[in-house]
């Protein structure tokens, strides 16, 4: 099936005659957040600031010579095993999904994101300390409007077995994940989540409350396997749900289907790569990091 991505929206003649919403922003301070990463375990320190109009979401490497940056951008994905990684030649930094969504749900279109090592900090294994942050220093708006979103007029999907992901046509945007673990503590879930118009720009969005508080999560028998593969050398009962045969290990939970509302936190970070979100109704099942891209490249190159 052919996939068209069209604009729904006309540019104003003018800032002053725009609202809000179709206005780029960016940080109104500094935001400083510091921690382990989840696989490195190293701790790294991150700096939000101010960008300029048509700047976009960036990072720079602080701790390499010539301070490399690296566009938070779909063509910046070298790497999707268990989080996101971006390069920029030798420069990488990874676990970028957390706080990339927590930017993109809060409106924040430009902003310079530097970062000391090469993970950003898992903290408490959710978005809700940057949301807090966010909302603590405030969101400024600047004098060009965003780039007008897409929408997309026929299905873009992608899978691998029986897990998938899929953009639909939409009047809005919305978010459908379910998940199905052989675990009963975790089993079959389901999360439907749309933002409504907050996700432009706005404080206000549901996000921070129905979204930004679910934490990673891992299954108890696995820790051991994927720590011998270099991975979640930072994971922790402080900052990741665990799960066993017998239940969680860490409860309480903050909502009784944390685990696939962190899927659909994971998927707004993945997907903020895009820039502004296509206007769509994402619908996903058992999909993983590398899905959420493909999905992305599939967007991008329909466009």
């Amino acid at each position: 099936m052919n996939t068209q991505l069209t604009t729904n929206q006309t540019t104003p003649s003018s800032p002053e005659n725009q609202s809000p919403a179709s206005l780029q922003h960016t940080v109104a301070g500094e935001i400083q957040q510091s921690g382990v990463g989840l696989h490195s375990g190293e701790k790294t320190s991150v700096r939000l600031l101010p960008a300029p109009v048509g700047a976009g979401r960036y990072f720079v490497r602080m701790d390499l010579p010539h301070q490399p940056a690296i566009a938070a951008a779909v063509s910046s994905v070298n790497q999707t095993v268990l989080s996101t990684q971006l390069s920029q030649e030798d420069a990488t930094v990874r676990t970028v999904e957390h706080l990339l969504a927590a930017l993109a749900a809060m409106g924040i279109d430009n902003v310079r994101i530097e970062i000391d090592g090469a993970e950003v900090p898992l903290l408490d294994g959710s978005a809700a300390l940057w949301v807090e942050a966010i909302a603590q220093v405030g969101v400024v708006a600047q004098g060009e409007s965003r780039v007008a979103p897409a929408a997309i007029s026929e299905p873009i999907w992608v899978r691998h077995d029986d897990a998938f992901v899929a953009a639909l046509p939409a009047s809005e945007i919305r978010f459908t994940y379910g998940i199905d673990f052989e675990l009963p503590a975790i089993g079959n879930q389901w999360y439907s989540w749309s933002p409504g118009k907050a996700i432009a720009a706005t404080l206000t969005s549901s996000f921070a409350t129905e979204i930004a508080p679910a934490r990673t999560f891992g299954l108890a028998h696995q820790i051991d396997f994927l720590q011998q593969q270099g991975l979640i050398k930072g994971g922790s009962l402080e900052n990741a749900l665990v799960c066993g045969q017998e239940g969680w290990i860490n409860p309480p939970l903050r909502f009784a289907n944390e685990p696939v509302r962190h899927k659909i936190l994971d998927l707004v970070g993945d997907l903020s790569l895009l820039g502004n979100l296509p206007t769509a109704h994402f619908f996903a099942y058992k999909a993983s990091h590398n899905l959420h891209i493909q999905l992305a490249q599939k967007i991008l190159a329909s466009h």
